[in-house]
């Protein structure tokens, strides 16, 4: 973090104070999109009263002043990912994973899937999996992009590297077909094969952004567990956002807890928690 005009080293550590949790509130709204509850005030203030104390600032209003002084610096990235929450697992949901199996085997040429919140890559890698199992030379077909605005969980998730307790979800079929399980410093661990790895390109990514890139398009996109964390606005925002770059008869799919029919008409429920693109729909 670029240091501000000014020193904080010499001013006692300041009691951290409501001020401070609202303008974090604040700070992290307008970067990420993301809504802190007030339940989570003491959480994250002791965070962030560790991260100053960690880069030698007098407290947590000295760390703040240092993000709002320089909106480029890489510390950005660090305080975004305090509040990030990483809850994921192979075949989570697993219902979604044969849903795009079998709409996946009745379209012919490419397809393009976005997860949207891949967090650490469980999500994406079941993607993969899920459609080698279904379509032969899938691995060729199908470009997975994988996006998370955490970017310590994006880099984690390039290595394609796990716990074999985190493989639990994943049949002992899939896990001989698509793992390699570690030998000596590595025992306990598994890695991704190359066919799963190729498929899935990774890259920070943050939904909250107004403007998206252009040449974004989806047959599919899984934005699931993320929605909760936005205000009903942003909700708004970002499904209009989806209704341009998923292809009309593409599909949506939302978490267990999310329902997305009273906030846009540009989606029509299809199933458990999987909307379809409606043919002409474009606006939220």
């Amino acid at each position: 973090m670029q240091a501000v005009p000014y020193s904080f080293a010499l001013e006692p550590m300041a009691e951290v104070g409501l001020h401070d949790f609202d303008r974090a509130q604040r700070l992290l709204r307008e970067r990420s999109g993301i809504v802190l509850g007030g339940h989570k005030r003491e959480m994250a203030m002791r965070k962030l009263a560790l991260r100053a104390q960690r880069l030698g600032l007098a407290g947590v209003e000295g760390y703040l002043d240092g993000l709002e002084y320089d909106a480029g610096a890489p510390e950005w990235d660090h305080f975004v990912n305090t509040f990030t929450i990483n809850h994921t697992a192979f075949f989570r949901e697993a219902h979604h994973f044969q849903i795009l199996a079998d709409w996946a085997r009745a379209r012919s040429g490419p397809l393009t899937i976005w997860s949207c919140a891949a967090s650490t890559g469980e999500e994406p890698y079941s993607i993969a999996m899920a459609l080698c199992d279904a379509m032969p030379g899938a691995a060729a077909r199908v470009k997975i992009l994988a996006s998370d605005i955490d970017t310590q969980a994006v880099q984690s998730a390039r290595r394609g590297v796990y716990p074999l307790e985190r493989a639990k979800p994943v049949s002992p079929e899939r896990l001989r077909r698509y793992f390699y399980r570690g030998r000596g410093a590595q025992a306990g661990m598994v890695r991704l094969k190359p066919e799963i790895c190729g498929m899935v390109e990774f890259r920070s990514f943050n939904l909250a952004v107004p403007a998206w890139p252009a040449d974004l398009r989806f047959d599919a996109v899984f934005c699931r567990n993320i929605m909760i964390y936005f205000d009903k606005d942003m909700q708004v925002a970002i499904l209009g956002r989806f209704a341009k770059v998923i292809r009309p008869g593409g599909l949506l799919f939302a978490g267990h807890s999310e329902n997305f029919t009273y906030l846009t008409s540009a989606f029509r429920l299809q199933g458990q928690t999987v909307y379809a693109r409606a043919a002409g729909g474009r606006r939220a």
